[in-house]
């Protein structure tokens, strides 16, 4: 694995995602609320370019709302576009089934740059 350069950290605020292209299939690189995260861009069920997905939040039970649902995890959540799978950017775990995942790397913020070792 090597240290690669990003982008710097102004070009990456809050909500945001590069890709890198690094080993095989890439690897987004994300910023979730003001932390750094990097993940495969290839889904585990079927191969899909999981980091051109939509990134949100998922539905989780929540006793006592309205509909039953409440949103959570906002922003940390990416849907991979082609069968909607979806994975926890800071960890790369499968939402419906943790014991499924995808690959993370380090991310690492240094004199105002981006880095990760991929």
């Amino acid at each position: 694995m090597l240290r690669r350069f990003v982008c710097s950290l102004d070009e990456l605020p809050p909500g945001t995602m590069r890709l890198l292209d690094a080993g095989k299939f890439g690897v987004g690189v994300y910023n979730v609320r003001g932390s750094l995260y990097a993940i495969v861009n290839y889904c585990s069920h079927e191969g899909a370019p999981l980091c051109l997905g939509p990134v949100g939040g998922t539905n989780e039970s929540a006793p006592g709302e309205p509909d039953g649902l409440r949103r959570v995890r906002e922003g940390q959540i990416v849907r991979c576009p082609w069968h909607n799978w979806e994975f926890d950017i800071t960890t790369g775990q499968n939402v419906a089934d943790p014991s499924r995942r995808v690959r993370t790397y380090r991310v690492e913020v240094a004199d105002g740059e981006v880095y990760v070792t991929a």
